[in-house]
């Protein structure tokens, strides 16, 4: 049975709020994000419009991992001890900084790209599945009034830190999602220009 829509069904009001929403948002660095983090009702929310992304085939190729309260200390004592095995010469100085490498945010959540096998979902398009899971915490935290950053760092692409992290074999980190409340107000980013990044397609001559 297909399906039949009226031109009053197909037709969406415009949304100026979110309008407004799309074009404030901005990154804001681990180091300036404070507690309070997100309640718990607040973190189902932002769980669920974090999952509400395109994928292709219906396959969810990804899953989340949250660092908050004591395991943020505790995971980056961890990335400590894999980072001072690697690299002895490493000052204590540059191992602190590992230990706080979730701190002090109030929460982490980890992207972890998770592939499967399909033809008809080539494994780029399950890759930015999970990106759009990274964006859409951005998104969510900022709608719920946080601050909240993407980052990788190194842990990302380390397979023992990234193992220790929640990675399971044949899965990566896409994202580390920093969130709290900002702790002072952070001036916008240049944006680029639309003429030096958009191109309108036309047919090649013969």
């Amino acid at each position: 049975m297909g399906y039949f829509f009226s031109d009053q069904e197909i037709l969406m009001p415009s949304n100026l709020a979110l309008r407004d929403h799309l074009l404030s948002r901005r990154s804001v660095g681990i180091a300036f994000l404070r507690e309070p983090g997100p309640s718990e009702d607040e973190l189902n929310t932002l769980l669920t419009i974090a999952t509400r992304v395109p994928d292709h085939g219906k396959m969810t190729p990804w899953r989340l991992v949250i660092i908050s309260g004591d395991a943020r200390r505790e995971a980056g004592e961890k990335l400590a001890e894999i980072a001072a095995r690697k690299n002895p010469a490493m000052d204590e100085a540059s191992l602190e900084a590992e230990r706080n490498r979730f701190l002090p945010a109030p929460l982490t959540i980890g992207v972890i790209s998770a592939p499967r096998e399909n033809p008809k979902a080539p494994e780029i398009e399950q890759v930015l599945s999970a990106g759009n899971v990274a964006f859409n915490l951005l998104h969510g935290a900022h709608a719920l009034g946080y601050g909240a950053s993407w980052v990788t760092r190194w842990f990302a692409f380390d397979d023992e830190a990234a193992s220790m992290l929640g990675a399971r074999e044949g899965e990566r980190f896409v994202a580390f999602v920093h969130i709290g409340t900002p702790s002072a107000a952070i001036e916008d980013r240049p944006r680029p220009a639309l003429e030096d990044v958009v191109s309108y397609w036309k047919a090649p001559t013969a």
